[in-house]
């Protein structure tokens, strides 16, 4: 079965052309920095490797170079668009409707529509790579995953808020979790990795979205991430955690309406409100160059991941390992030392050579004497989308 996964995110998107069970990487490849003059689309296959950039204003013409690609008469990977069996989509909420991969049709589309206001970033992305999916490859099965099906098991103790039972009990309002799919994946590699019978892990999924995972056990029981994917941990462009009383503030002081808060926390804030820059790569540099914004918000990022560390390991009476994943995770040795350094009370000891060490394989980062294993995991979400759809449509 060729299954074609198309994972949006909120200013990239990133596919894979998989034939399953064999899990084969027909082609794969990513698109960065969507929305920008400077795109860089990425397309490997067995024959070619390309790099490229453009223009690329939105997700829509983002995926329409994909297929393009993909169907090219001298570079492209299939012929006709019948030889896709399946097209499977990352999809960010699910709300409280979905909570296991799910077969899309109208219904599924018009929850993930209504889910929107919930996760602005994504699902309006999601959605727009399902309907073009849909008119590219209309032969095709289109399947949803969903990045809030992992967290299903937070327990109501850490899911609920303090607010009125009847927003719990009628309108389903609690923490959903996000980035689920990749939780799960370098969760269970670290698990089967160190051979762990019991674990207390946490996993921190580090991109142009951020979020932090306690997982006990092979479950996520809490999770950074809660209603839609704006609070926790400082982001590209979203905030994270944030007094309420400032929205209030921003409302009825300074006359800000709710759309254009909305918009303040989650297109103008974070790392790009801070320093101008929404790439981490960017930030670096001017950070390199003695830029004191960039460097206080290099500071501030580290500093909230490493006040969720301390929770979590808390909440869970211990930790066996921390992970890091994704884009930034994976790649940003200084900002992992930023959050490993001064961490002597729960005895995480960074090996600052392997911190250093560029590789895209999972690899220990530890010093042989720390308590708490330090693990990089290249997450791999669109295989485990391609696993997850498989076994539905079996």
């Amino acid at each position: 079965m060729n299954i074609l996964i198309i994972n949006s995110g909120s200013s990239s998107i990133k596919y894979q052309l998989i034939q399953m069970p064999q899990e084969t990487v027909i082609c794969q490849g990513n698109i960065e920095r969507i929305g920008t003059k400077n795109a860089v689309l990425q397309y490997h296959s067995r024959t070619t490797t390309l790099k490229k950039t453009f223009k690329i204003s939105n997700h829509k013409e983002g995926l329409k170079k994909i297929s393009k690609y993909l169907l090219d008469i001298n570079i492209g990977v299939i012929k006709n668009t019948d030889e896709i069996d399946a097209v499977g989509h990352r999809v960010v909420h699910g709300g409280n409707s979905f909570s296991k991969t799910t077969l899309i049709d109208k219904k599924v589309k018009a929850k993930i529509e209504v889910y929107s206001e919930l996760a602005p970033l994504h699902n309006p992305h999601n959605l727009e790579g399902i309907l073009l999916a849909e008119q590219i490859f209309p032969s095709a099965s289109q399947v949803a995953v969903f990045d809030t099906a992992f967290h299903q098991s937070i327990p109501i103790k850490a899911s609920k808020y303090a607010i009125p039972n009847e927003f719990y009990l009628q309108h389903k309002i609690k923490v959903y979790g996000f980035h689920g799919t990749s939780h799960k994946y370098v969760s269970k590699k670290a698990i089967a990795f160190l051979q762990l019978k019991t674990s207390k892990i946490i996993t921190i999924h580090l991109g142009n979205g951020c979020s932090i995972t306690a997982v006990k056990d092979g479950k996520s029981i809490d999770h950074s991430l809660g209603f839609g994917p704006s609070n926790g941990l400082i982001m590209g462009s979203r905030s994270g955690d944030i007094d309420q009383s400032v929205i209030f503030y921003l409302s009825k002081s300074l006359g800000y309406s709710l759309d254009d808060i909305n918009s303040l926390l989650n297109k103008k804030s974070g790392m790009l409100g801070l320093t101008g820059f929404s790439d981490l790569r960017d930030i670096e540099t001017e950070a390199e160059k003695g830029d004191k914004n960039c460097l206080l918000a290099l500071e501030m990022n580290a500093y909230r991941i490493k006040k969720y560390i301390g929770a979590y390991a808390a909440v869970m009476n211990g930790l066996d390992a921390i992970i890091f994943t994704a884009g930034i995770g994976e790649n940003s040795s200084k900002l992992r030392k930023l959050i490993c350094d001064d961490m002597d009370y729960l005895n995480i000891q960074l090996d600052d050579s392997k911190n250093k060490i560029t590789s895209n394989l999972l690899r220990e980062i530890h010093q042989s004497t720390s308590k708490v294993k330090l693990l990089v995991i290249p997450t791999n979400e669109e295989l485990e989308i391609a696993k997850q759809t498989f076994q539905l449509l079996s």
